[in-house]
């Protein structure tokens, strides 16, 4: 079973990369963030037509989130985080798909920081951590992936950066992600590689791509049975080189299932 992650930075106008990264690789499982479009607008019958059916939480101009699920729909059992006051925030979406629970998430970027987008990442990362121990508590095998919007440590960004002061590497955040981990979920990217880059993410600025200068923030995190079940891991860099590439490429596992 391989399920992949991939911030689509616009859906809509993305389709055609989205659309021939599927035919290439053909995941039976993708999650999908930063939609960027409404509801209305998320294109359903495209992505039928090559296989594939979807849940999404859309939202305009920023967020949404969706699941696609290769020869059959995801069943939908969650469209927010408990407790999530700002209910026009999409960045929350979980479904069950061929015995696996899948929760697709978009964690806030947080900058500038500190400030007032830094608390409510801060915020939200309470809530996510809370949702994620209950998920963990109930035994069922679950894999909670996407843009995290975390570094987690100083190897899984280029050297010589300018990042020190970003939210996505701030002490809070590295905290959290490492909570998860403490709660026994395992990083999967890293779980396979242990060692060099990962890099998920590169920025359109300052040449960043052809440098080989990027970030892992998206992340694929295994519930202990499904950990157990992990075959291999990567990431398919080949995706940001496309004609009117996301700024992120997919990352991808597969399980022994």
């Amino acid at each position: 079973m391989r399920i992949a992650t991939f911030n689509i930075n616009n859906i809509v106008s993305r389709l055609p990369v989205l659309t021939a990264w599927l035919e290439a690789q053909q995941p039976d499982v993708v999650c999908l963030q930063e939609l960027k479009a409404d509801q209305g607008a998320f294109p359903r019958a495209v992505l039928a037509g090559i296989g594939y059916e979807a849940v999404w939480r859309g939202q305009r101009t920023w967020n949404g989130v969706a699941i696609l699920a290769r020869g059959m729909t995801p069943v939908v059992t969650r469209t927010a985080l408990p407790g999530e006051p700002d209910k026009t925030q999409a960045r929350y979406i979980e479904a069950a798909v061929n015995g696996v629970l899948v929760g697709c998430l978009y964690l806030p970027n947080g900058n500038p920081a500190p400030g007032p987008k830094f608390d409510y990442k801060l915020a939200w990362l309470a809530r996510f951590l809370a949702h994620a121990q209950s998920l963990i508590d109930s035994g069922h095998p679950i894999v909670l992936a996407g843009d995290y919007n975390v570094v987690p440590t100083d190897a899984d960004l280029y050297a010589n950066h300018s990042y020190a002061a970003n939210a996505l590497l701030r002490p809070e955040s590295r905290a959290a992600f490492q909570q998860l981990l403490d709660q026994g979920w395992t990083d999967a990217l890293r779980a396979v590689h242990p060692d060099g880059p990962l890099w998920t993410f590169w920025s359109y600025l300052r040449q960043r791509w052809p440098r080989d200068k990027g970030l892992r923030i998206d992340h694929l995190l295994l519930s202990p049975d499904l950990a157990e079940q992990l075959a291999d891991a990567g990431v398919d860099r080949w995706v940001r080189d496309l004609d009117g590439a996301s700024d992120h490429a997919p990352a991808w596992i597969v399980l022994d299932r």
